[in-house]
């Protein structure tokens, strides 16, 4: 009869663990998060570097564009980026690894010699979303 128990409780237990890795409906894994969000950190940095000087241009309007061209090539919708980033910023646990992953990728990027990757300013204050 103990053995019983035993294996019963293993059995809750075990199955009470499985649901806490797993991410809510709609929200971008960590993975894909994170190429996303270096690839919209990308965009920000681009308009701000170039697209800001060119006084004929609207830089909200073509980071919009720039934008969206990342959503679609990651094949998602602006929403699903926001809503999962607002999710990862309230997890801040799976938001600093993600962002420290991020931060290893780019210095082995910097340390292989590969093509320099346009960083934003270091004052650039959290991502809004563009209207």
């Amino acid at each position: 009869m103990m053995r019983l128990f035993f294996f019963l409780l293993s059995l809750v237990l075990l199955g009470s663990c499985n649901g806490k890795d797993e991410m809510p409906k709609g929200i971008l894994k960590p993975d894909k998060m994170q190429a996303v969000l270096w690839d919209v950190i990308k965009a920000d940095a681009f308009t701000t570097e170039f697209i800001k000087k060119d006084t004929n241009k609207n830089a909200e309007e073509e980071n919009r564009k720039l934008q969206q061209q990342v959503f679609a090539i990651h094949k998602i919708t602006r929403d699903q980026f926001y809503n999962s980033y607002d999710y990862y910023k309230t997890n801040t646990t799976l938001f600093k690894k993600m962002l420290d992953s991020m931060v290893v990728q780019a210095e082995r990027n910097k340390n292989a010699n590969t093509p320099p990757v346009i960083t934003p300013p270091l004052n650039t204050g959290p991502l809004k979303p563009v209207q």
